[in-house]
């Protein structure tokens, strides 16, 4: 493992829920993926006229102890798996005390900068990228999502299959120039971030209403686990709505399903697997879910979709 980013978590960084947003956790660890493309001769990949530059695939992020303002932070990381045109990163997150924050784990594709197809590392490039290889340490495997189902095809992710299916529309909206990179395509963090603003549109009433059931709760809300599959990059201008259903829904956790569509096209611009909690801001833990709010959970959030 090897030192990938330091800082911390400004006061700005954090939501309405006291920690860190999921949207500046995605931003510190492309910071850190940065550090390993300098590291493999590929310091150019993310600078304005670079010929070729890496964009994810696909990405797994365990959320395992909240992130607070003021407190520092570091990250290290090292390679799991090098194919001709890809790599997988494997990050942690680090409190001051040495516990994991969070783990990423991301793959890469070495693509040309501007038509995005892919083409093959340099044989120093990866020589450098079997250097970094390392194994994660199993606490921060992954958890509550399966890791094995395959994602859909792109032709099974569309608006009208999510019309079809009932699935609402709980984010809408317009990418702006400033959340574009230097090549003027929408930043990786920035879909995670559109879906945490929208989330509130579908949940809010409900975790409102689980907090509720017993006295003396404030109501919160996290994420535990997210897998995002990135399909296709937004550029400024171009619109954007998020769908949600839901997947499934356990006494203390659920999880839900985000379709990103562009609504000109119909076609997906991303799509993510989610676990989360409705927890007590007090405490700071898990609020189990009453059993008829969790049937009603299925009526709140319709569909049969999938990653």
């Amino acid at each position: 493992m090897i030192d990938l980013w330091k800082g911390s978590a400004n006061t700005w960084d954090c939501d309405e829920m006291g920690h860190m947003n999921v949207r500046v956790y995605l931003e510190k660890a492309f910071e850190g993926l940065g550090t390993v493309a300098g590291l493999c001769h590929l310091s150019h990949v993310y600078k304005p006229n670079a010929p070729s530059t890496l964009i994810p695939r696909e990405q797994h992020i365990r959320f395992i102890r909240e992130v607070h303002p003021g407190r520092p932070l570091s990250m290290t990381g090292c390679v799991l798996e090098v194919g001709e045109t890809t790599v997988t990163v494997y990050q942690q997150l680090v409190h001051g005390d040495g516990t994991v924050a969070a783990a990423f784990r991301t793959e890469l594709e070495h693509v040309s900068t501007h038509s995005l197809k892919a083409f093959p590392w340099s044989d120093r490039t990866r020589t450098s990228l079997e250097a970094l290889a390392g194994t994660p340490p199993t606490e921060t495997a992954p958890r509550g999502l399966d890791m094995e189902k395959s994602p859909l095809p792109d032709d099974e992710v569309s608006r009208a299959i999510a019309e079809e299916q009932g699935v609402q529309v709980i984010g809408l909206g317009m990418i702006p120039l400033q959340h574009c990179d230097v090549f003027g395509r929408m930043e990786p963090a920035r879909f995670i971030g559109r879906v945490s603003d929208s989330v509130p549109n579908l949940l809010y009433d409900w975790r409102t209403r689980v907090a509720e059931s017993v006295p003396g709760r404030k109501m919160g809300a996290a994420v535990l686990e997210n897998r995002i599959v990135y399909r296709r990059w937004p550029k400024a201008g171009d619109r954007f709505e998020v769908r949600t259903a839901l997947a499934g829904v356990q006494e203390k956790t659920h999880s839900l399903v985000h379709w990103v569509l562009d609504p000109q096209t119909g076609l997906p611009w991303m799509t993510a697997e989610v676990v989360a909690i409705t927890f007590d801001m007090n405490t700071r833990k898990a609020i189990a879910t009453p059993k008829d709010m969790m049937d009603d959970l299925a009526r709140i959030a319709p569909g049969d979709i999938s990653l």
